[in-house]
């Protein structure tokens, strides 16, 4: 079997290629990225693919049997109609199934609620494509709250929106591994998978953070407004925007969801102490 991964030169396609790869061997894996010098070093073949060139996808997707769609990072409009040319031309070179690495959320309660939608969007063209396929909607990278660990040591809290809401977090390497299992396990195909570890609230992070580094970091939850006006000043209108909704969601319990991790990979998920202490390790 030989397999594709496109946005192969990001986080997470890059991190899918590795486990692919490892698995796999380098001669079955294909890595797609709109600018392919950026993915030379993952040790694969390296095709090109711009979402927005479905020609692209034609001839990059030649004799590949299974792709992961690696959901675009462009505006939510725009998003549609490239995944929609990764699909058609998937079907046009004779792909026989496509995973796609949509997003967890319950639509209406914050807004965030776009990228949602058409992420939504995106899982019905696919399921309604006539190729096999599985979905997985990820949860929020812990990740991206940890890289700014510096900043909140420096002002001792973490601030933002979220109130007592829940959110269920994962990591990158754990979405490689489930989606490994998606690609490969065809009793996954015609599923839908919260690819997700516990959910947890802001102030058990913050309490998660503070027994791996021994730290005194605080919560303060603010108002939806007051931190969405702040991010806007930080970050500019979209992406302030972005970021001010995501904790929106988590405090309406857009994202407090069950996880079918297990049921996917075989082992439970990573918890999050486990992952704050790798991250400690290793940055």
């Amino acid at each position: 079997m030989k397999i594709a991964v496109t946005a192969a030169s990001g986080q997470l396609g890059s991190a899918i290629v590795k486990e692919a790869k490892n698995q796999l061997g380098d001669r079955s894996v294909v890595g797609i990225a709109r600018n392919p010098e950026k993915a030379a070093h993952l040790g694969v073949e390296i095709r090109r693919g711009d979402y927005n060139s479905q020609e692209d996808f034609q001839d990059a997707l030649k004799g590949i049997e299974v792709v992961l769609l690696v959901s675009g990072m462009d505006t939510p409009d725009k998003r549609i109609k490239q995944h929609q040319n990764v699909i058609n031309a998937a079907k046009t070179a004779g792909v026989r199934k496509l995973v796609y690495t949509s997003i967890f959320g319950e639509p209406g309660k914050c807004t965030f609620d776009a990228i949602i939608k058409a992420n939504r969007n995106t899982e019905m063209d696919l399921i309604d494509s006539g190729l096999e396929w599985s979905i997985g909607r990820n949860g929020l990278y812990l990740e991206a709250d940890l890289e700014y660990l510096d900043y909140y040591f420096n002002d001792g809290k973490i601030t933002n929106c979220a109130g007592d809401g829940k959110c269920a977090y994962t990591s990158r390497d754990e979405l490689a591994r489930a989606y490994f299992e998606m690609i490969t396990r065809d009793e996954l195909n015609g599923s839908v998978f919260n690819l997700v570890g516990e959910a947890l609230t802001q102030q058990e992070l913050v309490d998660a953070i503070n027994l791996v580094y021994g730290s005194d970091l605080k919560f303060e939850s603010v108002g939806v407004e007051e931190y969405r006006r702040d991010r806007i000043a930080a970050h500019g209108v979209v992406f302030g925007t972005i970021i001010a909704g995501i904790y929106e969601g988590i405090r309406n319990g857009a994202f407090d969801v069950d996880s079918d991790f297990a049921s996917v990979t075989g082992r439970d998920h990573i918890s999050v102490p486990e992952f704050i202490n790798w991250f400690r390790l290793n940055h």
